[in-house]
């Protein structure tokens, strides 16, 4: 038996929303599906969403209790008409339609909890590059400690192209595997998104993310990063280095290597060919 919570504003959530539950011995909680009042809401193993009207709303509660990181599948309940909005970005794990029957939502239950086991302790909720880290459970990220404020899809496009650093992907593979197969606009949104993460992240680690000319973006590691600015470094400081000449102690030409002018000192004459002078 597990803990269930309903998010509804149904008036009769038992009846209305997914009346199969009533044949279930699960226990069963209701709160409003309201943002604000899931912050003194107790914790479940699977929390149930009611999803058959209003879905923008529905949309954003989902992402948000993505988000926040609640720890537990979130399942929504639609009607059948409900279901071709129902994307990747939604941030649920499963879909249950409001007609289904006792056999099929225990079922659902139960592979939901299923994966939550065998996924929990196996994939890795954060990914970790230099100061930056982004951790999936929250849909947060963090560089030398500051939360970046992302929206889902930089969020998504920062995370994936974390997740394979030194790889470069086109403009159109970004864009499916980030914004999925069924989005239809063009490849601009990439760099139009690009050009918004590289200014959250700032001036000092915007190189995180790597231009490939003619083809795409990658995750270039701070290790490169850091290497190439010293390399920048050092060699403006040869093409800065000034010319010195080689000068005597007085600040003449050095006379002694013969390369600064002629020599000013004499051969001396002999004493007995100054007498026949």
């Amino acid at each position: 038996m597990s803990s269930l919570l309903l998010l509804t504003n149904a008036l009769q959530p038992s009846t209305e929303v997914l009346p199969a539950l009533g044949l279930l011995l699960h226990t069963v909680r209701v709160a409003p599906a309201e943002g604000p009042a899931l912050v003194d809401t107790p914790g479940a193993d699977v929390i149930l969403i009611d999803g058959r009207r209003d879905l923008p709303q529905v949309r954003s509660l989902c992402q948000l209790l993505r988000s926040t990181g609640p720890g537990c599948p979130l399942i929504l309940v639609v009607t059948e008409g409900g279901l071709a909005a129902v994307t990747a970005d939604w941030g649920i794990d499963d879909v249950l339609l409001d007609t289904a029957g006792p056999a099929e939502v225990e079922a659902r239950l139960r592979l939901a909890l299923g994966r939550q086991q065998m996924t929990g302790d196996d994939s890795p909720m954060e990914i970790r590059n230099g100061d930056l880290s982004v951790d999936e459970a929250t849909y947060s990220a963090k560089l030398k400690g500051r939360v970046l404020d992302l929206t889902f899809k930089e969020f998504e496009l920062l995370k994936y192209l974390a997740q394979h650093p030194g790889r470069v992907f086109t403009r159109a593979q970004l864009l499916q595997e980030v914004w999925g197969y069924d989005y239809f606009g063009g490849t601009r949104t990439v760099d139009v998104h690009v050009r918004r993460l590289r200014a959250k992240l700032g001036p000092e680690h915007e190189s995180l993310i790597g231009t490939v000319r003619n083809v795409g973006y990658r995750f270039v590691t701070p290790e490169k990063t850091d290497r190439g600015a010293e390399e920048s470094k050092a060699k403006a400081g040869v093409e800065a280095k000034p010319k010195t000449d080689r000068r005597s102690s007085d600040g003449g030409p050095d006379t002694a290597s013969g390369r600064g002018g002629e020599q000013t000192a004499r051969t001396p004459v002999p004493a007995k060919a100054q007498a026949k002078a």
